[in-house]
């Protein structure tokens, strides 16, 4: 339930983005030095177990946090969101190598439906070949970032360390700004106004840190490639709130690329319950 209470808030970031007038950098870094003062102002725990192992899981939420805004500003929300999902395909490499979670028989089969997914989505129409865009790569990159992160927390909450999970959260969120504020410059000051200034509170408070302290709570008790698969509500409302808020409405090619990419995620992470790991 927490991981979905997560989903249903991560599913509105693409909307509040696009609705957003400042840049990307701007964006990115304002809203996570919002989010890191709201964890450290309510969170006990983020404010201690600064260890080595917070600060590298920080860096792929930091990486993840960036390249996902820069694809919702450089692209379609809907094309950003489901590229995010592909984190199911790293996540089979990372879980096994990195944690030691085995994979069953049918993860295999993840693996086609993603590459699917994948073709059907960068094929653009009518263009002779691949519609290869910024946005495009932002969206995979923040896959792979998203991947590390979700196998960092799952190797934070197995090793024991309370409260270090938070930190790396409050961590990601202090890199996220301290990159984004040299480049952002002063088009930080640029665009800003009331509408911007309410956006991004909701963005820091409740889109980053709330949901964040969902995930990393959740991820106690769950492997790391079924915590990506019971988020994936976020890329099925994600393109929904788009085209209802900013009128946004995904091309037939990144529906179905998005739909392929969903279906053989859901059917070959979700695990029976019994099969779970019991939380550390």
């Amino acid at each position: 339930m927490q991981l979905l209470g997560a989903a249903l808030l991560f599913s509105t970031g693409g909307a509040a983005l696009k609705a957003c007038s400042l840049g990307p950098w701007p964006l990115a870094g304002m809203r996570s030095l919002i989010a890191a003062v709201a964890l450290l102002s309510f969170l006990p725990e983020a404010r201690r177990g600064w260890t080595w192992r917070a600060v590298i899981t920080g860096l792929a939420y930091a990486a993840t946090l960036i390249t996902f805004v820069l694809a919702n500003k450089w692209g379609p929300a809907a094309n950003a969101i489901f590229l995010q999902a592909t984190a199911p395909l790293y996540l089979l490499l990372l879980g096994p190598l990195l944690l030691h979670e085995k994979l069953a028989r049918k993860d295999f089969f993840v693996l086609a439906w993603i590459a699917t997914g994948l073709v059907l989505m960068l094929s653009g129409e009518g263009s002779g070949g691949w519609a290869w865009t910024a946005g495009d790569l932002m969206g995979l990159l923040s896959g792979v970032a998203w991947a590390c992160l979700l196998t960092g927390l799952r190797w934070l909450a197995r090793s024991g360390d309370r409260g270090t999970a938070e930190a790396s959260v409050t961590l990601g969120n202090l890199i996220t700004f301290a990159v984004c504020l040299p480049v952002a410059g002063n088009e930080a000051l640029g665009a800003f106004e009331l509408k911007n200034a309410l956006i991004l509170l909701y963005l820091g408070i409740f889109q980053i840190a709330l949901a964040y302290v969902l995930v990393v709570r959740s991820v106690r008790f769950l492997p790391a490639l079924e915590a990506a698969a019971l988020l994936l509500i976020e890329p099925v409302l994600n393109p929904v709130w788009a085209w209802l808020l900013q009128g946004e409405r995904p091309a037939p090619n990144i529906l179905a690329g998005g739909a392929a990419i969903l279906a053989g995620t859901l059917g070959g992470s979700v695990r029976p319950a019994k099969s779970r790991p019991a939380a550390q």
